[in-house]
């Protein structure tokens, strides 16, 4: 076997030059990689799918904290908050009801809030990281979890209502749907709260935060008492709240009539919270 003269005189060089050669070849696949993920095509409506949509919904009722609060945690509060004022009325809407109604709010509320919420869990176990190398536009994937959360929240009012109906709170059908679609469209701007303050905070505070708050907004908002107890002042502020926006809408079919200004609030709110998800997103990606 012959040997060439100049690698057997210097070994190191020959050594050194295949170093090189690795390096160039490494370095060459890499550029090539990143020029594809530049030239590749972008998928219709921005990676958004059923498919995808239908596996983050069976994952979220996988978890057994998601279904605690999407099931339980409304129904103990109406036992507590409803039941009792059985029978009484407030102005001319049966008191029970406009409680139900409101807690069916706040259940949706925590139900999306808190399914939003859980992309914190996923930024710790670097699914955020992944999700940017792939086509699937910020926009898409908050839209998923918005739609997700709000399929959550559904189940909250039904179990609610279900609930409510029997323990002889009773109201006509029609208002009853009317109702519970007004709870589940509104509570959206909830879902994109919660994935907010999921790309905000990291994973052991971002539902506890998420739900204390929460449980103030809900307070002050009238979904707990009346908002007529609260100093004029307090009310006034209520107003601009997203708890109360929501609330009013959802028992306007109740009637009585209700604020307007509750529209204006929460598509504010929800372009508010949409806006900080899709910024909140991409500066947790940008670091890929």
């Amino acid at each position: 076997m012959s040997v060439r003269p100049d690698t057997a005189a210097h070994p190191e060089s020959a050594a050194h030059t295949d170093s090189l050669t690795d390096t160039e070849t490494r370095t060459a696949a890499s550029a090539t990689f990143l020029t594809s993920l530049e030239n590749r095509r972008v998928p219709r409506l921005g990676g958004f799918s059923v498919t995808l949509l239908r596996l983050e919904l069976l994952r979220k009722l996988r978890n057994r904290r998601t279904l605690i609060f999407t099931m339980i945690m409304p129904a103990v509060f109406y036992l507590i908050f409803g039941l009792t004022n059985k029978g009484e009325m407030l102005g001319s809407t049966d008191a029970a009801l406009y409680i139900s109604v409101s807690l069916a709010t706040y259940g949706a509320m925590i139900a999306t809030t808190t399914g939003g919420a859980q992309v914190a869990i996923e930024r710790a176990l670097g699914w955020s990281r992944q999700l940017a190398l792939t086509p699937l536009h910020p926009a898409a994937y908050i839209l998923i979890k918005v739609i997700v959360s709000m399929a959550l929240g559904a189940v909250s009012v039904i179990v609610v209502f279900v609930l409510a109906a029997v323990t002889g709170v009773h109201a006509p059908l029609g208002t009853l749907i009317a109702s519970g679609l007004l709870v589940i469209l509104a509570s959206g701007v909830f879902a994109a709260f919660g994935v907010m303050l999921g790309y905000l905070l990291p994973a052991e505070n971002a539902i506890q935060v998420a739900s204390m708050v929460l449980g103030i907004l809900s307070l002050i908002g009238g979904l707990f008492v009346p908002l007529e107890i609260w100093p004029d002042t307090l009310q006034t502020i209520a107003r601009f709240t997203p708890a109360y926006g929501v609330g009013e809408i959802a028992r306007a079919p109740l009637g009585g009539g209700y604020d307007h200004w509750a529209i204006v609030s929460v598509i504010v709110w929800l372009g508010i919270f949409v806006a900080g998800s899709a910024w909140a997103l991409r500066r947790d990606t940008a670091r890929v």
